[in-house]
Formats: C-alpha cells, structure tokens, sequence
C-alpha cells in the first residue's frame, strides 16, 4: 500500500506542470478567450451604435453614440424576420432528428461483425471524408434529379449525414455495446428493428446527444443551401437573410411594397451597418445562450470511442 502511494505521488506529480508552465498556459488561454470574445463585443456595440457616429468614427469597442435604431428597424419587419425564423427552426429541428436516425442506424448497421457488405459500405462512407463529387455533381443530384430546389427539403437532406458523424457511431457502438447483448435479444426473438429501438439507443445516449448537437448547430449556421438551391424569398433562413444583409442592403428593401413604404424612403432610413450587426447579434444568441448547458457534449464526443483503460 505504500508503494503504491509513493508511485501515484509520484506520477501527479510528473503530470503536474511547473508554475511558470502554468502561467504561460493561463496567459495563453486568456489571450485565446479575448480574441473569441472581442468580435462578439465589437459586433453589439456597433447594433448598438447610430449610423452617423459609424460612419464619422468607425467601429469601436464602445459606443460612441448609442442608439436602438438597428432593434427598432428589424422589430418593424416582423414578418420576414419572424418567417426567417420559423423556416431556421423548421430546418433545425426536424434536420437533428433524421440525422439523427440515420447517422445512428448506419454506424450501428456498420458496427455489427456479422454483416456480410459492412467492409465495403464502410469504405463508401469513408471515401467521402477525403474525395468528394465536388459542388457541380451534388447540385445536379438535389437540384435536378431529386427535383429539390426551391424546397425546404433542400436545406435539410443535404446536410443530414456526415462520413465523420457515421464513423463516430460505428466506433462507438463497437466498442460500447456487447454482442453478448444483441444476441440475447435475438435469442428472445427480437428484431433487428426492435433491437436498435429498444435496446441499443437508450443505451447510447452519450454518442445521441453528441451527434445531435453537431447536426443541430450546422442546421442552425448554414446558409450555404439556400443560396444555392432557394430562389423563393418566402424560404429563406436567418442566416440567408443574414448574408444577404451582409452583401446586399436591398435584402430587406424587397419588400417595401408590402409594408406600404417607396424603396427609396426604405433604403435611405435604413441603419445598414448597426442593422447587419443586430441581426448577427440575434443569430447568435440561441447558440451563445444554449452552449455552456450542453459544453459537456462536446467534450465527450471528443472522446467517443476511445481505447478505455
């Protein structure tokens, strides 16, 4: 015992880092937490800044002139910024959900030692991961043979399985689920459909939940699809409505007709800057605020499938 002791002291104390380490590393990480956090100060303070102090002073950290013109100017179109809203959550939740289900079937078909095609199909998720078809052939698949564009399909499929996704969940229920499980059930006279329902998936909520969050925060930044495959306004996400507001300021101006507004009087009461600004500050704060409760997820799924001790 106290060998053993003497040995665990001993290696704590080889793992601990010296004090001036530690320092270092604490500057280090302090200086990493700045640069992530400074945009994201800049970008509030310049919603919150008037258009005639940006363009006489520029950005800054703090306001030189506040004002809730930008808050005010995109609570005034509730329609088109409400309707953003539901299609990103649409796209959201019900994109999480079939990645979901079809990430986890693929890995866990994948994962079982018995399947005669499991060496080649694993190759075929896996080829994706280092060559692709490029751009030119998935827009011909979704837009023309799959007759996807201007659907809200179109920003869901796409998205929905991911090569890295399915390798994580075929190593995770390899090396976490016993097939002494699995053929007990079938021994009972289980399926395989009710074996992976019942059994499997309520046991691996750690690799769920991990999945589920990569899937759920790449559904809610992309912006990407829509302007690719949606010309139809009536679909765009928050994000499309906010690039288009990043690289366009008549985004907004297009529906000047139905608010009873000329497009001349719009664009020219417009707050460009601080409203760009506002609505990325909007984008961003569901992630901001829901990120530390599921921060722990993330470590994990960094961790999913590894050689345990």
């Amino acid at each position: 015992m106290a060998t053993r002791t003497v040995y665990e002291s001993g290696l704590d104390r080889f793992n601990r880092p010296s004090k001036g380490v530690n320092v270092l590393l604490h500057l280090l990480f302090f200086f990493l937490a700045v640069i992530c956090v400074v945009p994201m100060l800049v970008v509030l303070s310049i919603s919150l800044s008037s258009e005639d102090s940006i363009r006489e002073n520029g950005y800054h950290l703090i306001p030189t002139a506040f004002s809730g013109d930008a808050y005010g100017y995109i609570a005034k179109q509730g329609t088109m910024i409400l309707q953003a809203l539901g299609i990103s959550v649409f796209v959201t939740i019900v994109g999480t959900v079939l990645g979901i289900l079809l990430t986890t079937s693929m890995g866990y078909v994948l994962s079982r030692p018995n399947y005669k095609l499991k060496g080649f199909l694993t190759w075929v998720v896996f080829i994706p991961m280092v060559f692709n078809g490029g751009l030119v052939s998935s827009y011909y698949i979704n837009a023309n043979l799959l007759g996807l564009k201007d659907t809200v399909w179109s920003l869901i499929l796409p998205l929905a399985v991911s090569s890295f996704n399915v390798i994580i969940c075929k190593t995770f229920f390899k090396s976490t689920i016993p097939d002494g499980l699995i053929e007990s059930a079938e021994i009972d006279g289980a399926g395989q459909l009710r074996i992976f329902f019942s059994i499997i998936l309520p046991i691996s909520l750690p690799v769920i939940a991990t999945i589920g969050l990569f899937l759920c925060f790449g559904y809610w930044n992309d912006w990407f699809q829509s302007m690719l495959y949606i010309n139809n306004q009536d679909l765009y996400s928050l994000q499309a409505l906010l690039n288009n507001l990043m690289s366009n300021v008549d985004a907004l101006a297009r529906n000047a007709s139905s608010l009873g507004i000329s497009y001349a009087e719009l664009v020219a009461t417009m707050p460009k800057e601080s409203a760009r600004m506002a609505v990325a500050v909007v984008i961003v704060l569901p992630v901001a605020f829901a990120y530390p409760f599921f921060q722990r997820y993330f470590i994990s799924g960094l961790t999913v499938g590894a050689v345990k001790g």
